[in-house]
């Protein structure tokens, strides 16, 4: 663990887990050995971090969320109180599948909102914004806004979090008002062309 970061008294960092520089671990959390975190990251009351785990910088997880193995979130991802991840795809009390877990990546800059689930075997794009309570069961692109259960794609949303007036698809540009940030949307994917 870096110098800087804190943990507080009630929370379990095993034997093994590396943390960065700089992060916050609440009330009640419990991060097994192995995992990998990153600087600055800020784990909320009650969050569980499994050992095949790997967090990036400035990720912040709010109350209430497990991150279970097989997961890899990169840096900057806000994860929203109480979302879930998940790691096998048809679990059975009476069936053993450790086996089995699918991989699930959350790429730099995504946001998933409140009590939002993520179904694992998934790629979550970069700077991507899941709205609260919707259910992902396939790859997100980057930059889209997604709501619903299960989850439809209804927009994109710039870096800065802010909707785009842009189609679902075609060939537009628009610009973040925020920040000035030039997207171009090309068939069915935005990216970021100036900032």
């Amino acid at each position: 663990m870096g110098g800087s970061t804190s943990v507080h008294a009630t929370a379990i960092v095993d034997d093994g887990a590396v943390l960065g520089d700089g992060c916050r671990v609440w009330h009640f959390c419990h991060i097994s050995s192995g995992a990998r975190i990153g600087q600055r990251c800020s784990f909320g009351q009650n969050v569980y971090v499994g050992s095949d785990v790997r967090i990036g910088d400035n990720v912040k997880i709010q109350n209430n969320v497990s991150v279970y193995d097989a997961v890899t979130i990169e840096d900057d991802v806000f994860c929203g109180p109480s979302m879930v991840f998940t790691n096998v795809y048809n679990p059975r009390s009476a069936v053993t599948r450790k086996d089995e877990y699918r991989r699930t990546t959350v790429r730099q800059g995504a946001t998933l909102g409140a009590n939002c689930t993520i179904v694992c075997g998934t790629t979550i794009g970069r700077y991507a914004f899941i709205g609260a309570g919707a259910v992902i069961n396939r790859d997100v692109p980057d930059f889209a806004l997604m709501v619903g259960v299960p989850a439809r794609q209804i927009g994109w949303m710039s870096r800065f979090g802010e909707r785009l007036r842009l189609p679902l698809s075609g060939n537009h540009e628009d610009t973040c008002p925020h920040t000035g940030d030039r997207y171009r949307l090309d068939g069915s994917a935005v990216t970021l062309i100036a900032s």
